[in-house]
């Protein structure tokens, strides 16, 4: 399917002022459920009518995708991928994320809360096949008594990232027991990129572990850090303030603000327009010019693909886009959902000021796998 006139024009004007750039998305997930010794894994409840949620939510990621053969998935879904990635007409890097298991406290893997586990080596091996168009993130459990074996040979082979979810992994980012591998990250200069607020796509019980206020402790041990959504979902006890519950959105931006961290914290804007998240805190980060330097984009694709989790018809009567934008962008998705995403987010304009989100936020940084 080909783009009509006005879907064209409205991707043009979304890479107008990124000319001579090169794009960072820094939020990319990898799914796999072991085809061709991945060693990727997926929860046997994901495939179960006994677990009707998570059989639907598994379909619907698969589906969304471009998974048609669940004994080739692994491979599928890499090059739909790199399809998708190719047809941005700007260089593209995509940071494509590994998933540790849960882990118990005392180093166990915790199988029923695991949902799914995406190995190190596998999106290392990706990498290393397609360089210049995937940036490898390792998801080490600090938890895991291999740990700091681990972080050392990623830190070996080149990787500068680690990426985090809490809620559904089961780590506590402010635990002092975790000060030796904060340490060992600091010594390789790699950053954390971790999950702030709420999880609302894989199972989490402990929403408490995406209060964004649990970072200051890697912060202040020297590492950069990465706030994946801002916190954009749910509410924490503010720390400061103990007894008091605040949204996760407002401890991030206070977090933001620290001249503590100016140097060393980040956020990402990944999921920011999903249906799920407050449209006020968008509309609050696009008026936030004096952060925009700090911000990193991201898709966490393949979200974006899967029709229910963005809505443009909502971020049209929030004032965010046109309703000609909102049809063009239809277009779009339905022919490239990475694409859609980015197009998306260049488009958005505060609906009093104008404001929109700096071309800056979706270029490659001059401290991405540089550590601090």
């Amino acid at each position: 399917m080909a783009l009509g006139a006005g879907a064209k024009e409205l991707v043009r004007r979304a890479f107008a002022d990124l000319d001579g750039q090169t794009l960072l998305d820094c939020h990319v997930h990898v799914l796999g459920l072991g085809a061709n010794a991945t060693g990727a894994y997926a929860n046997p409840r994901l495939f179960t009518w006994r677990h009707p949620a998570s059989r639907l939510k598994a379909r619907a990621l698969l589906r969304a995708s471009g998974i048609t053969d669940l004994a080739a998935a692994d491979e599928q879904y890499v090059e739909r991928l790199l399809a998708l990635a190719a047809e941005f007409p700007l260089p593209l890097v995509l940071a494509i994320l590994a998933f540790d298991y849960n882990y118990t406290k005392d180093g166990v893997i915790d199988w029923e809360k695991s949902e799914f586990h995406i190995p190190d080596e596998y999106v290392l091996r990706l990498a290393q096949r397609h360089p210049g168009r995937f940036l490898p993130a390792a998801s080490i459990h600090p938890y895991d008594p291999n740990a700091l074996a681990r972080l050392e040979r990623c830190a070996l082979a080149g990787v500068t990232l680690v990426k985090w979810l809490p809620n559904a992994q089961g780590m506590d980012p402010a635990d002092p027991d975790i000060d030796p591998f904060y340490q060992a990250m600091a010594r390789h200069n790699m950053t954390l990129l971790c999950h702030t607020g709420w999880e609302m796509s894989v199972s989490s019980d402990a929403q408490a572990l995406g209060n964004p206020q649990k970072l200051r402790r890697p912060l202040d041990m020297g590492v950069m850090v990465i706030m994946a959504h801002v916190g954009n979902t749910g509410m924490s006890e503010d720390l400061d303030n103990p007894g008091k519950r605040v949204s996760n959105f407002a401890l991030a931006l206070r977090m933001l603000d620290d001249p503590r961290y100016r140097e060393r914290l980040y956020a990402d804007i990944a999921m920011m327009t999903q249906v799920s998240r407050n449209p006020r805190d968008l509309k609050t980060l696009l008026a936030r010019q004096d952060v925009h330097h700090r911000l990193v984009n991201g898709s966490d694709y393949p979200l974006p693909a899967v029709g229910v989790t963005i809505r443009p018809r909502l971020l049209q009567l929030s004032g965010l886009i046109t309703n000609e934008q909102r049809r063009h962008l239809a277009q779009i998705r339905r022919v490239n959902p990475l694409l859609f995403d980015f197009v998306l987010k260049r488009t958005l304009r505060h609906p009093k000021t104008g404001d929109g989100f700096a071309a800056s936020i979706f270029t490659m940084p001059a401290w991405m796998g540089q550590g601090r």
